[in-house]
């Protein structure tokens, strides 16, 4: 499945999230060097890298998640706002409203010794005050968003009443409570069977295509970015190599580093198809 072109994704072309940066710890040589990234409102840009480029590294970076002895230098703004040098309380009331995460093990990731309802009820009060009846009506909300049941019965479930894929929708549920303007999915497929992948990818582009949620979809899976993703860039060894419309890096890639990912790809109709589908192709950015 494609993302369906949104009326007017780009906002004139001026920048979701703007990064240019560099991360790394002292007497060891950076683990990102020189990172420059864009994502525009409303699309779907796709990281892709082998293990150990820095992946996850840039997406903890992007919320302030990692480890204080690493030094980053350099610019992450997130609609104008700067969050190098921004404060924890600060970093914290953006975390799940403006941006959210969705890491690769839904199982680890929730809490197993709370409900589903408790565990949402806590995300909703991170950023909002009141009664409970308006959460009640959020949480259900997301809930039926992302094709799972909100009833009682579901919502007093703990995570090991379900499967890896109502997991890993709960997780998904609880980061978009917010309605975030970016939401960071790291590897989120990766645990996933085929089949349930192909229903968090098709999920992924309905909420991008109806919230007009612009996601950041970090993967080693170029056929799951094929699929999904407008634009992508490559990172390897710490640097962001090449950035392309889906098609130009499915078919035209320029750097030495794409054109081998590209060439380890299985020949499959369906991913060649995916591949050079018509999508959105943002404009230059300002």
């Amino acid at each position: 499945m494609v993302p369906e072109p949104m009326s007017d994704p780009t906002r004139n072309g001026v920048p979701l999230l703007r990064v240019r940066f560099s991360a790394g710890y002292a007497s060891r040589p950076d683990v990102l060097r020189d990172v420059a990234l864009d994502v525009l409102p409303g699309e779907v840009m796709g990281l892709v890298g082998q293990s150990g480029s820095g992946k996850s590294t840039l997406a903890m970076a992007l919320l302030g998640l990692l480890d204080r002895r690493c030094n980053v230098r350099g610019s992450i703004r997130l609609q104008g706002q700067e969050l190098i040098g921004l404060s924890e309380p600060n970093l914290r009331s953006l975390r799940g409203r403006a941006m959210a995460l969705v890491l690769q093990s839904p199982l680890t990731s929730l809490n197993p010794a709370l409900r589903i309802q408790t565990q949402l009820t806590e995300a909703w009060r991170a950023h909002t005050s009141g009664t409970r009846q308006p959460a009640v009506e959020k949480i259900r909300a997301a809930l039926l968003s992302v094709s799972l049941p909100a009833d009682d019965e579901f919502l007093r479930k703990l995570p090991s009443q379900m499967s890896v894929g109502q997991a890993q929708r709960v997780l998904i549920a609880m980061a978009v409570l917010h309605r975030p303007a970016l939401l960071i999915a790291d590897e989120a497929t990766s645990a996933l069977d085929v089949i349930t992948q192909s229903e968090i990818l098709s999920l992924f582009a309905k909420l991008n295509r109806e919230l007009g949620m612009a996601i950041l979809y970090i993967s080693h899976d170029l056929a799951s970015v094929a699929e999904i993703c407008h634009r992508i860039s490559i990172l390897h060894q710490g640097e962001i190599v090449e950035c392309g419309s889906r098609e130009q890096i499915f078919c035209n890639p320029r750097h030495e580093y794409t054109r081998r990912l590209m060439a380890a790809l299985p020949k499959l109709p369906g991913l060649a198809r995916a591949a050079t589908a018509g999508g959105i192709a943002p404009p230059s950015i300002q």
